[in-house]
């Protein structure tokens, strides 16, 4: 739950302190605000997708292509040219279904692992803070812990994802089906294997959503200053910013998360796209084996492929997250 949030929920619940304090509310309404975060977020973060997907396959596939040059796609545009000649429009959503089902469980366990942090430092290390805001540091904290959680979650859902999206052989036209990667990565690496690439999304989640929520809250601390000093804030807002502003937080947040933890990304990217039974027989690169190699092959070029398109589909798609999110945490009593 976000800061805003808990400014608007304070006004109906305790009207007297001015911010919600989790740590008192009774059992029943924390299991309805859990409720809340998980259905919320579910319908934001599909949402988020649906926007930025085409983009997405645009970004594994130049992130994943071999690391001897030369390099079969120059840039995002001429990616996009030669797959739509070859493969037509329908590929910018090949391998949609598995991404939709990660997002809502991304975005909803970002948003509920989120409050469940907030609520924990208020009652141990912020105690003095139960009835008021958290300093920005400790919210940046809690979005390195929700995003630690919930990489768990995430790896063997981007795992079957970026298997998808890039074709096994030159000539393919198509991916593999999810039942086929999920088969096939059973077979040869059994449960364990889905969570291949699991340091690379661990270091992007951790590092990205302490940014996506830190950079969201401070932005949105900004607007609120600045919209107090100008008097433009309505006392019936209850500190709920205008539907513009919520947007613009929440595509600075879209940038800071992408931005600064892509390098993990495209390690991760890489890990994951290699077929699964050239992966057999200890052959698994490693997260730092494959960092080395992209390194040694590409430089610095090679970590950030991909990254201008990959921040250009995120400002939006995070705007709509938090602008979907907050609307429905606002209009749903």
């Amino acid at each position: 739950m976000t800061e805003t949030v808990e400014r608007k929920i304070s006004v109906s619940a305790q009207p007297s302190n001015g911010t919600l304090s989790p740590p008192t509310l009774p059992q029943s309404s924390q299991s309805l605000e859990a409720l809340k975060d998980i259905t919320f977020g579910s319908i934001a973060g599909i949402i988020g997708k649906t926007i930025e997907y085409p983009f997405d396959t645009v970004k594994v596939r130049l992130q994943s292509q071999p690391t001897a040059l030369p390099l079969r796609y120059a840039g995002p545009l001429d990616c996009i040219r030669q797959f739509l000649r070859a493969e037509g429009p329908s590929s910018l959503y090949r391998g949609v279904s598995a991404p939709l089902l990660g997002a809502a469980i991304e975005t909803s366990s970002l948003f509920f692992s989120y409050r469940i942090a907030q609520t924990a430092l208020r009652a141990t290390l912020y105690s003095s803070h139960a009835d008021g805001p958290l300093p920005l540091s400790a919210l940046v904290a809690c979005g390195a812990a929700s995003g630690a959680f919930t990489s768990l979650l995430l790896t063997p859902i981007e795992l079957v994802k970026c298997q998808m999206q890039v074709p096994r052989s030159a000539g393919s036209r198509r991916g593999a089906s999810p039942v086929a990667v999920v088969a096939a990565v059973y077979r040869h690496h059994g449960l364990g294997g889905f969570w291949h690439g699991q340091l690379g999304t661990l270091i992007r989640e951790t590092g990205g959503s302490a940014a996506w929520f830190g950079s969201y809250e401070g932005v949105s601390a900004l607007f609120r200053r600045y919209d107090n000093r100008l008097h433009l804030a309505r006392p019936e807002d209850a500190g709920a910013l205008p539907l513009w502003q919520q947007m613009l937080a929440g595509a600075a947040a879209g940038v800071s998360y992408n931005f600064v933890f892509y390098p993990a990304d495209t390690i991760k990217s890489r890990m994951q796209t290699a077929d699964v039974a050239e992966r057999v027989g200890g052959a698994r690169g490693t997260f730092w084996s494959v960092g080395k190699a992209l390194w040694r092959g590409q430089g610095v070029r090679g970590l950030y492929r991909g990254c201008g398109i990959t921040v250009a589909r995120a400002a939006p798609s995070s705007a709509f997250i938090f602008a979907v999110y907050e609307g429905l945490r606002g209009w749903v009593p």
